[in-house]
């Protein structure tokens, strides 16, 4: 997205008209605009000006000077010592001089291919890294979750050993709903969890054997995505990560696992039963690589509006305002604008901003407004907040992630990514009933969407979120109309086509930032502390907090 030196001078709406109904939907079925400057900051954030709003970026900066501008006429105060701006140091790594992963030992002598068979790097401060003759170990699906009673590193010490593992997580293997969450995936199944656990092993490296299925993804993801420029916060906790982490191919690791004497499908069969055990294989594994480091700083913008009553206690929205900048093909420059995502997100960010500023009458908590930078670049921003709240974790009640708004026109129902996690559901449910609307978990549960957005690193804290969407039961349109709609994102998405175009209908970001905003309200004025539910990953953390909270 990009923006430009617009500043709206509209005036706020008389405080009688942010009194409307809960349901927004006047007698003729019409959905009530939930404000007027929506349309002026997408179109303004999605502008070829901004330059696809790359972190630490010309474009970049001219987002941040914009997003501040419109949070101080909203009227927010400055989440930071006076100032809307976190910095966050961003690191960049570029590897290259990759030597081919060699597999050893037992007879074998497997060279696997950088892109083709194999990926890897770190997020170690080291120019030039070198992982020796590190010995093999199958630790299955390389998950220590004790509220499911599984350990897959039990009974073996990896210290400066290599871990191979697989992607997902028990549940999805089996199916069965007694298991993790059965088909859907948790957080445990996501390859992030699986690097951060070796390395609290002790491991120094990890590879995962990529397969399509429980992936969700193709190789080619794998290999475009952990091609060239990385980006990491930088952070003197870099040692702390492992020495080479990446993905090896299905087809090579069959071969390794034949070398190893160990049969493939039976190692797979075994890794997803309770009692599993890890194994040395026999083998060991070596490669090497050079790093190039630049570092810069950029910036999340936060604001808030104080509480009257328990100040202390917030509500958070998030958006983040990056994008993927421009790139150069064929001598040309093409611009990544990212209208949809996410000039959609972070407009109406500050369109519920100037909605609870302009009501007249305060929270009794207080609601925070985050735009976060470098999601596109690995949930960088949010991260980062996580990990140095301006706001105490433990009185953070709970928060609404906007990603992506419905430009496509109002539903009758509501996708919720994350649906049956924490008791935000009840909420969720309780503002779409008032809207006439339902409730709908998300379709492809197995895809672990609730963890590649920002609501996640907060969900890692403790914090339960809400991530939500426009369904797909288009109200006055046939499911004809759904399949294009399906269609004509999926092509735009990540795309210079993803501008402001003729197929958009704002009605439909107007429907949902009236779900948001009352959700928001509602927990901005009760003593509600929600909670995960029992099986949740999240809950541990959530409870580790609750003494430090009023009773």
């Amino acid at each position: 997205m990009h923006l430009k030196n617009f500043i709206s001078v509209l005036k706020y709406l008389p405080a009688a008209l942010f009194l409307l109904s809960a349901a927004c939907t006047s007698p003729d079925g019409q959905i009530e605009s939930f404000g007027q400057n929506i349309e002026a900051d997408i179109t303004t954030l999605a502008s070829d000006e901004f330059q696809g709003r790359a972190p630490a970026s010309p474009g970049g900066e001219k987002t941040v000077d914009y997003i501040k501008s419109r949070f101080t006429e909203i009227g927010l105060n400055p989440a930071n010592n006076g100032s809307f701006l976190q910095s966050v140091p961003l690191m960049e790594v570029t590897a290259s001089n990759f030597s081919p992963l060699k597999i050893s030992g037992n007879g074998a002598d497997i060279s696997l291919e950088y892109l083709n068979e194999m990926v890897v790097g770190t997020y170690r401060l080291e120019e030039s890294v070198r992982l020796e003759e590190s010995e093999l170990i199958f630790a299955g699906y390389g998950i220590v979750a004790p509220e499911y009673g599984w350990n897959d590193y039990e009974g073996i010490d990896v210290e400066g050993k290599t871990v191979v593992i697989l992607v997902n997580d028990p549940g999805f293997a089996t199916g069965d709903d007694s298991m993790f969450t059965g088909h859907a995936m948790t957080y445990y199944g996501r390859w992030t969890y699986k690097f951060e656990e070796a390395a609290r092993q002790g491991a120094a490296g990890a590879l995962i054997i990529h397969q399509t299925e429980p992936a969700s993804y193709g190789w080619d993801v794998v290999r475009n995505s952990w091609s060239g420029t990385q980006y990491g916060v930088a952070s003197a906790g870099s040692s702390e990560r492992l020495l080479a982490e990446g993905w090896i191919h299905v087809e090579p690791a069959r071969k390794i696992f034949e070398k190893a004497g160990i049969d493939f499908d039976k190692a797979l069969e075994n890794a997803h039963q309770k009692g599993f055990r890890p194994q040395s294989m026999g083998l060991t594994a070596s490669v090497s690589f050079n790093n190039e480091f630049d570092f810069s700083d950029c910036n999340n913008l936060i604001g808030y509006i104080r509480g009257s009553k328990y100040p202390e206690e917030t509500i958070i929205y998030m958006a983040h305002w990056d994008h993927l900048g421009m790139v150069e093909k064929n001598g040309e420059v093409e611009i990544y604008n990212g209208a949809v995502d996410n000039a959609t997100g972070v407009a109406g960010l500050m369109a519920i901003a100037e909605r609870f500023a302009g009501s007249g009458d305060a929270p009794e908590r207080s609601v925070v407004f985050m735009a976060v930078t470098a999601e596109e670049s690995g949930l960088l921003g949010s991260r980062y907040y996580s990990e140095n709240p301006l706001f105490p974790i433990a009185t953070t009640v709970a928060g609404i992630n906007m990603d992506a708004l419905n430009v496509y026109g109002p539903t009758r129902d509501v996708i919720a990514v994350g649906y049956g996690f924490s008791e935000l559901d009840n909420y969720l449910k309780r503002h779409a009933a008032d809207q006439n609307r339902v409730v709908k978990p998300n379709p492809f549960p197995e895809r672990g969407y609730y963890y590649r957005s920002d609501h996640f690193n907060m969900a890692k804290q403790g914090v339960p979120m809400i991530y939500a969407n426009g369904g797909s039961d288009y109200i006055g349109r046939d499911e004809e109309y759904a399949k294009m709609v399906r269609q004509d994102y999926a092509e735009r998405y990540h795309q210079p086509s993803d501008v402001v175009h003729d197929l958009w209908d704002y009605d439909g970001i107007h429907q949902d930032l009236w779900l948001f905003y009352n959700i928001g309200k509602d927990l901005a004025n009760s003593d509600d502390f929600p909670n995960w539910e029992p099986d949740s990953e999240f809950r541990a953390a959530r409870e580790a907090t609750a003494h430090l909270r009023r009773n």
